[in-house]
């Protein structure tokens, strides 16, 4: 087991902090420095350095640089799992979808944003719904967009672990979409045809995307500042068709959301109406 390192100091933690918001736009708490240590220890005794003060010298003498790409992407939040909160999964199973199936019924196309997708869980647990409701025929795309191109490789492969597949997917979907590699689960074409990723940045210009009728955007808003949670959401609401919905996470009740957006009630959940 590796030794701790050198306790960080001030200065170079306010460093951090402003490098890591720089780049992503996350607001680091102070108190949460144990996460720096968590996960960006290991990327110091990677360059052969033996503390966290040394790693920040070595991103004040360089310009930008994959290294500070990698302590950016490292402070990412990357938590995800298929059919995560499934509330939003029913909502849109007996509601959001069928209508869309009907009323898409002559042009048969559907356009969906998972943003933050992380590991691509989200994005494929929509796409097996999809396959499961008969759009089979339709165009039908998915976009998977994330800050870390490390876990958009991840995405990309369509390949999980025993224990991810465990969390969420229900046994005949593991069965039915899935196919044994090692001792890993692979995501058969037909599913990952469905969908693209990209590497995004959610504090960018957005109205070029889409149209999307739905729009993902769970349990990422929480990171960032009042002022760029409302330039997200502005941003956000105009890559929608009118009548489109954005869904936020459980913990985003309170999101800014401004005039662009009426709240509804579709089953459990309340989503969010582009106006």
């Amino acid at each position: 087991m590796n030794a701790p390192l050198a306790a960080i100091r001030p200065d170079n933690l306010d460093f951090l902090r402003r490098h890591i918001y720089a780049g992503s736009g996350i607001v680091l708490e102070t108190e949460k420095q144990y996460l720096l240590d968590a996960r960006l220890s290991p990327i110091a005794r990677e360059q052969g350095l033996g503390s966290l003060d040394d790693l920040c010298a070595l991103l004040r003498a360089t310009s930008e640089s994959p290294l500070h790409r990698r302590v950016v992407e490292a402070m990412t939040t990357n938590e995800t799992y298929f059919f995560r909160e499934p509330a939003h999964y029913q909502a849109l199973r007996e509601v959001i979808l069928p209508n869309l199936l009907q009323t898409r019924q002559t042009a048969r196309k559907l356009s969906f944003w998972s943003a933050a997708a992380s590991t691509g869980q989200e994005a494929y647990s929509l796409a097996m719904m999809l396959l499961e409701m008969g759009v089979q025929g339709w165009d039908a795309e998915i976009l998977g967009t994330d800050l870390s191109s490390q876990v958009l490789e991840r995405a990309q492969s369509g390949r999980y672990t025993q224990l991810e597949v465990n969390r969420g997917l229900p046994a005949a979907l593991l069965l039915k979409y899935f196919r044994r590699v090692g001792l890993d689960w692979e995501l058969k074409e037909e599913v990952r045809r469905m969908v693209r990723f990209q590497s995004f940045d959610l504090r960018s210009k957005m109205r070029a995307m889409g149209p999307f009728d739905v729009v993902f955007c769970r349990n990422i808003l929480i990171y960032f500042d009042l002022a760029t949670k409302k330039s997200i959401l502005e941003e956000m609401q105009g890559t929608l068709f009118r009548g489109g919905h954005l869904l936020l996470g459980s913990t985003e009740a309170g999101a800014p959301l401004g005039d662009g957006y009426t709240r509804q009630a579709v089953g459990s959940i309340t989503a969010y109406v582009a106006i």
